[in-house]
């Protein structure tokens, strides 16, 4: 078995938190005084400042205003507008079982993670959870994989393998020197996987779980 260091992204990975991430996205452009964007989709699985910044022309200063108007309504019903996908608890017994060790790595801020992590009862399988955390400056996806891979001991980089459902995701992993697995089950698709030039791509958790211990 290659790798025994599993890294898994969380929104749309572990949990599909689409509904309330868009919702969220919803009531922020409508807080700003936006046109709501017709596909929503496309902002599940990002760093929220990529997307108000990038994705939709804002400057830093309507940036922030419109991440806080995000988390405003996040905090408060957002974060429940969510469910883990079916496979997942199997998938990560099975991982466990194998002798892999397991940590979360997600762009969702450490409180965020904590949250739904806490809720789902799924914090038990991770040896690290790591959100990003601005104030101490892991703000990108690779920061974040960087400072998950250190707080697990910092194993050899050949044995760690990022999970995630975006090209963000795996174009993070290989920043980090990392491989990358893109999971079908979230909001990417092949095509995006196969143009970020993911390592491995599932269209299942079973399948997932298969392939890393091969």
């Amino acid at each position: 078995m290659r790798y025994t260091h599993i890294l898994f992204d969380l929104d749309g990975t572990l949990t599909d938190s689409g509904p309330g991430i868009m919702n969220c996205f919803r009531y922020a452009f409508e807080k700003m005084g936006c046109e709501v964007p017709a596909d929503l989709k496309r902002f599940v699985g990002p760093p929220l400042e990529d997307s108000f910044s990038k994705a939709c022309g804002m400057s830093d200063e309507d940036t922030a205003k419109a991440v806080a108007y995000y988390r405003e309504r996040y905090f408060d019903k957002g974060i429940y507008e969510n469910k883990v996908y079916d496979g997942i608890r199997e998938m990560l017994e099975q991982l466990t079982a194998a002798g892999c060790i397991l940590a979360v790595s997600t762009s969702k801020n450490q409180k965020g993670a904590d949250i739904v992590l806490d809720h789902f009862d799924l914090k038990r399988f991770f040896r690290v959870i790591c959100g990003s955390d601005a104030s101490n400056g892991i703000v990108t996806k690779t920061d974040v994989i960087e400072h998950t891979i250190k707080e697990l001991g910092s194993p050899d980089k050949n044995t760690v393998l990022m999970i995630g459902d975006r090209d963000y995701d795996v174009k993070g992993a290989h920043e980090a020197n990392i491989a990358c697995m893109g999971a079908l089950w979230g909001y990417g698709s092949r095509k995006e996987f196969t143009n970020a030039a993911a390592d491995l791509i599932a269209a299942t958790p079973k399948e997932a779980a298969e392939l890393i211990q091969q």
